[in-house]
């Protein structure tokens, strides 16, 4: 898979996924990210708060970064132009 090198991915971390513009989109594609997962009692943001090429390496961001990364759910980021 090729993506856009010139886009640094360490930049779309909170950012909402669907205001990605589409050369950040293509630079995603094939990687996972980590959004918060909604609940009632918490509505987070849909804010990209981890991105790797694997579940365990967005877990690994989390954790470095102190949050709980059983809060999030990860996703495996698609594009399509």
């Amino acid at each position: 898979m090729i993506g856009n090198c010139r886009v640094d991915l360490a930049r779309l971390i909170g950012r909402a996924p669907d205001s990605l513009r589409p050369p950040e989109a293509e630079a995603l594609a094939g990687k996972w990210i980590a959004v918060e997962i909604y609940t009632p009692e918490n509505r987070p943001l849909r804010r990209i708060e981890a991105i790797g090429d694997s579940v365990e390496q967005c877990m690994g961001q989390l954790a470095a970064r102190g949050l709980d990364p059983r809060r999030f759910e990860f996703q495996l980021f698609g594009w399509r132009s």
